[in-house]
Order: C-alpha cells, then sequence, then structure tokens
C-alpha cells in the first residue's frame, strides 16, 4: 500500500521540523518551571477575574472550574502542569509518544487559552492538530517508527485471541 503524500518521508521532513519545534517549546517551558520553583496561583487568581464585567475573556464555566477544583488543588496543579510540558516535549522532540504527546499538547493549549492566555497558543494547537492529522507522517522520522510496529506485533503474538490454537484450549 502506498503512503499518502503527507505521510512520505520526504514531507515528514516538514513533519519532524514542527514537532521538534513544539517538543522544544514544551520541554523548555516545563524545563523553567521545574527548575524555577513553578506556582500557579497566581495564573489561576488572574484567569478568574477575567470571567467578570461585559466581555468576559474567561468564561464563566471555565472560571469556575479554576476556583472550585484547581485553585483548591494547587499543589497537584503545580506538579502536573510542569512535569506534563516537559514530558511532552521530550516525546516530541525523540518522536515516541507522539500521538498522545499530540493531545497532551492540545489539552494544555486549549486550558491555557481558556483561561484568557493567548501567547503562543493557538499557534502551537494549530501545529498539533495539523501533526494529528498527518498520522503516522508526524512520527515517520522518530521512535515511533520503529516503536511501534514492534508493539504492535508484540500484542499480536500475547494477545491474539483468533488462532486455531487458542480454539482447541476453549473447546477442550
Amino acid at each position: 500500500m502506498q503512503a499518502k503524500w503527507w505521510q512520505t518521508p520526504q514531507v515528514s521532513i516538514l513533519w519532524t521540523v514542527i514537532r521538534v519545534w513544539l517538543g522544544i517549546q514544551w520541554m523548555t517551558s516545563g524545563f523553567h518551571k521545574l527548575a524555577g520553583g513553578f506556582d500557579a496561583t497566581g495564573f489561576l487568581q488572574g484567569a478568574i477575574a477575567k470571567a467578570t464585567g461585559e466581555h468576559p475573556a474567561v468564561q464563566g464555566w471555565y472560571a469556575a472550574f479554576l476556583e472550585h477544583v484547581a485553585l483548591p488543588n494547587v499543589g497537584f496543579f503545580n506538579f502536573i502542569i510542569p512535569v506534563g510540558e516537559f514530558l511532552a516535549g521530550l516525546a516530541l522532540i525523540l518522536g515516541a509518544a507522539t500521538i498522545p504527546a499530540l493531545l497532551a499538547g492540545m489539552f494544555m493549549n486549549l486550558n491555557f487559552m481558556l483561561a484568557g492566555t493567548t501567547s503562543t497558543n493557538p499557534i502551537m494547537y494549530t501545529l498539533e492538530m495539523i501533526l494529528l492529522f498527518t498520522g503516522k507522517g508526524s512520527y515517520y522520522w522518530g521512535v515511533d517508527r520503529f516503536a511501534i510496529p514492534y508493539l504492535k506485533q508484540w500484542m499480536k503474538q500475547h494477545f491474539h485471541h483468533g488462532n486455531g490454537e487458542n480454539k482447541e484450549k476453549v473447546s477442550a
């Protein structure tokens, strides 16, 4: 079966450059938060404050989530945000667990945008979405290119129940 044009080795070079750039953005952001002592309290309070007025930047339902879930559990978020950013970045740079890393990045970007922060979030979100739609083209030049077929084969050997050998064992 012939690869789609966006999954060819040549076009995958472009996806790799974008993927690695995204990975550097996430890993750098996460590293700075880990190394510098991250506290999301001020960010969360600022986002909650943006939910008031005639044209709020933060929707009421999201501000309620921030106020009643995130802020009381800020210690958890102080841990999960920098670790998530760092790990998503590392995975994107390596092209390992690329699809989950792209989804994690999109989820984080979406939450930052919902909290009223624009910055590079829409750009990163859009690039992550494009890479998600390229499928295996996004990790052709990465660890997943080799790891996914290996894992599929391993799972097929260890968990496949459709062969005749297993049927005999069940009926015996």
